[in-house]
């Protein structure tokens, strides 16, 4: 398969209508579109650990969830460590590709995929004014906040969570991959007891009862992994032989 019509099967699959505005996802780099698409490595994030590795299997493109390149490029040089990561896929010929918002928030996306680890019923929609990017649902029943937070450490992976307890049980839970304290007051709204996401914010996380909700930190990588497995299981079904690098480098003493 050519870049080219990866490219084309990729912007079908994670349409750009879904991405938000301020963020930059998509075709990252590549520096010929005529080039035949052999080998596919999935990542949460374009390290340039990620980049060697790639390099030194035969990988010759690169899929992640967070974009390589998110704020304006001046200049490509060596001197800027994202300017570098970008030379160095050029230089050898490795394609890069983020899906980052649009995946976040698309049917079957980050946040779907979510709710369904943490089997949550009647799934819906909810946004923080911006985009609809959050998923709300019910338990199957009502438990408690430490059991609760016990279940959502497990069934993510997580190495370990915080939560600030509103209330003492669970029922209505709202989800958000990532950093998603801009979706606080917009979960309360919309009636969960309880939202969970990568970053809250320590502000947030104190004043969680008096803004009547509980709130779980789970972390930004346990909460976002999810998308290498399925980026990984989609490039499979096209023919490609496929890969995953662990990119999560921040260790806990």
């Amino acid at each position: 398969m050519k870049l080219s019509e990866l490219n084309s099967i990729l912007e079908r699959k994670f349409p750009k209508a879904y991405a938000c505005e301020w963020d930059n996802d998509g075709l990252m780099c590549a520096a010929d579109m005529d080039a035949d698409i052999k080998k596919v490595l999935c990542t949460l994030d374009v390290t340039m650990e990620a980049l060697e590795y790639a390099n030194r299997n035969g990988f010759d493109t690169i899929i992640s969830h967070h974009p390589m390149i998110f704020k304006y490029l001046g200049a490509l040089t060596p001197e800027n460590h994202v300017a570098e990561k970008v030379i160095f896929a050029l230089k050898n010929n490795i394609n890069v590709f983020s899906f980052h918002t649009r995946f976040d928030t698309m049917p079957g996306g980050m946040n779907d995929l979510l709710a369904e680890l943490l089997d949550l019923e009647n799934i819906r929609i909810f946004g923080d004014g911006e985009s609809d990017t959050g998923r709300i649902g019910e338990l199957k029943s009502e438990i408690s906040i430490e059991d609760f937070c016990v279940s959502v450490k497990e069934k993510l992976y997580c190495d370990k969570l915080s939560y600030s307890k509103c209330k003492d049980t669970v029922k209505t839970v709202a989800i958000l991959g990532g950093a998603g304290k801009d979706f606080i007051k917009s979960a309360k709204a919309e009636g969960a007891d309880v939202l969970i996401s990568g970053e809250l914010s320590h502000s947030y996380m104190t004043e969680a009862c008096e803004i009547g909700i509980s709130l779980i930190e789970a972390g930004h990588f346990h909460t976002e992994n999810v998308a290498c497995r399925y980026f990984s299981d989609f490039i499979e079904s096209l023919g490609i032989e496929t890969g995953y690098f662990c990119s999560y480098n921040i260790k806990t003493i």
